[in-house]
């Protein structure tokens, strides 16, 4: 894992994508990808007009309860809404190409109590 110092990260690695899924919706993906050590699978939906990702190439991926550095919750805006309000704080979005920013949709825990 590189160094992002944040309160609010709860994880981070970097990934290559092996394989994209057939296209169920006109500018959704859903990307498969494996850490640089292999030992993390990840499967993500992504928005494939505005990130167009191929086979091979690698991705930096963070996960974070807050967009704010120190920790301290969003205010029930988005991130948009953060940095068009003149906000002179820097945010992990600014970091990042791509940024999903709201609830985890799925998750998956397998019975061994190490995959999720």
């Amino acid at each position: 894992m590189s160094g992002i110092a944040s309160d609010a990260q709860l994880f981070e690695d970097h990934f290559r994508i092996e394989r994209l899924s057939e296209p169920k919706y006109d500018r959704v993906d859903r990307i498969y990808c494996t850490s640089e050590d292999g030992s993390i699978s990840m499967s993500l939906d992504i928005n494939k007009e505005l990130f167009p990702c191929k086979v091979g190439e690698e991705l930096h991926v963070a996960l974070a309860t807050s967009l704010h550095y120190d920790g301290s919750k969003d205010d029930e805006r988005g991130w948009r809404d953060v940095a068009k309000a003149g906000a002179s704080d820097a945010t992990l979005a600014d970091i990042f190409d791509y940024v999903c920013y709201g609830k985890i949709y799925k998750f998956e825990d397998a019975e061994d109590g190490r995959t999720m």
